[in-house]
């Protein structure tokens, strides 16, 4: 066979759904040498990583740390410790990252019912209290920011909702963690799950996850064993707990590159993170909405990282996103389920969330848009951010 050459990918700045870039500081330390995953110094590390991660998720939930694996292993891990088979359990669905949550928790067995809200659109609190009232479920699973539509959901009165029911709230935060406001404690949420390629700004190849102490009491009271080895908590605490029992070889190079994505959070601060997301957002969805593209989220739910708008008529969404890979460097995603085809999803996230992004992806889209056949005033969608940036 013939060696393949030094890897040597295009540049590319990536603008859709995720991966978003890794800071470059998170690369950076990527390079520090390897520790064993059991030697003391490691160890230390993974106690600060877990802090920061609390920090972050603004808990004080001991049972705190990265999964050994992407964003799906956590919701992954949070489904098949907290249902054993016959457990109610109500999913919320709103896109595609829902129908997910509902395919997981029927492979764990769960008697479901499934909620669906419109595509675009989110879920009221007194549907959600009916549904609750009626099925009396252990376990509601919702996605915090669908990934599929750009829409995000309140969930800030939805776990003290589900505890008047005696339900464990698990929340999709894969998309919002780093990028919106989100309060695990003040919100009472029971269990959730993040990633770590998007609003912490690293590499994909960890799962956050934060349960309550109402989670680990449902946890201890299994009547089954988890039905995954390797996503069963009852062992993993023992590593990421006190003991630091031998469980697997953590990935030593991704928990380095998470330790520093939490540092860059917390300088920031959360309040200004968030800040800095709307504020980026506001100017994109200026530029967008000037070249003609409506979004798929209805506006009172529209979330700022992740910006889904429907591909114009006549316009050909694979030919579009190849030009803007091939010419500009530029990645941004297409649609998925319902809107495949239908849209597009424009991705501001953690370390991508800046007015050059913003900036260098609407003068790509205008040439592109406007070789596609596309009809707006030429300079029109940058000329819009700008405006909305020195408002």
């Amino acid at each position: 066979m013939t060696i393949p050459g030094q890897l040597s990918p295009s540049p590319r700045i990536l603008l859709g759904p995720g991966p978003s870039d890794a800071h470059p500081r998170v690369l950076s330390v990527m390079s520090t040498p390897l520790l064993g995953h059991l030697d003391p110094q490691f160890l230390d590390i993974m106690v600060e990583t877990q802090t920061m991660l609390r920090e972050v998720y603004l808990t004080k939930n001991p049972l705190t740390f990265p999964v050994s694996a992407t964003g799906t292993a956590g919701m992954e891990t949070c489904l098949v410790n907290l249902i054993e088979p016959g457990d109610k359990a109500v999913i919320c669905t709103m896109g595609y990252f829902g129908n997910r949550m509902v395919d997981i928790a029927g492979r764990c067995g769960a008697q479901l019912t499934v909620k669906e809200a419109p595509w675009g659109q989110v879920f009221d609190l007194q549907q959600i209290r009916e549904t609750l009232q009626t099925v009396r479920p252990k376990v509601l699973g919702i996605v915090h920011a669908e990934t599929s539509t750009g829409a995000i959901q309140d969930i800030s009165a939805l776990g003290k909702l589900c505890h008047e029911f005696g339900t464990l709230l698990v929340a999709d935060c894969v998309t919002s963690l780093g990028c919106s406001p989100l309060k695990l404690d003040e919100w009472e949420v029971d269990a959730a799950f993040s990633c770590s390629q998007k609003g912490l700004s690293c590499p994909p190849g960890m799962a956050p996850v934060s349960f309550s102490q109402r989670a680990v009491d449902a946890l201890k009271a299994r009547k089954t064993k988890v039905q995954s080895w390797y996503l069963d908590l009852t062992t993993i605490m023992g590593y990421w707990g006190g003991d630091r029992a031998y469980h697997h070889t953590a990935p030593i190079t991704m928990v380095y590159a998470l330790r520093e994505g939490l540092r860059l959070v917390l300088e920031e601060g959360l309040e200004a993170r968030w800040a800095r997301h709307q504020r980026n957002h506001v100017a994109l969805k200026a530029g967008l909405e000037a070249l003609g593209l409506q979004y798929t989220a209805a506006a009172n739910c529209r979330m700022p990282q992740l910006n889904a708008v429907r591909i114009p008529d006549g316009v050909d969404d694979l030919a579009c996103r190849k030009r803007l890979l091939t010419e500009f460097g530029i990645e941004i995603g297409g649609g998925l389920g319902d809107l495949k085809g239908k849209a597009w999803r424009i991705g501001i996230m953690g370390h991508n969330s800046r007015p050059t992004c913003v900036l260098q992806v609407l003068a790509a889209l205008e040439c592109v848009l406007l070789g596609a056949g596309a009809k707006f005033t030429p300079g029109s969608g940058v000329a819009a951010a700008e405006k909305a940036y020195t408002a």
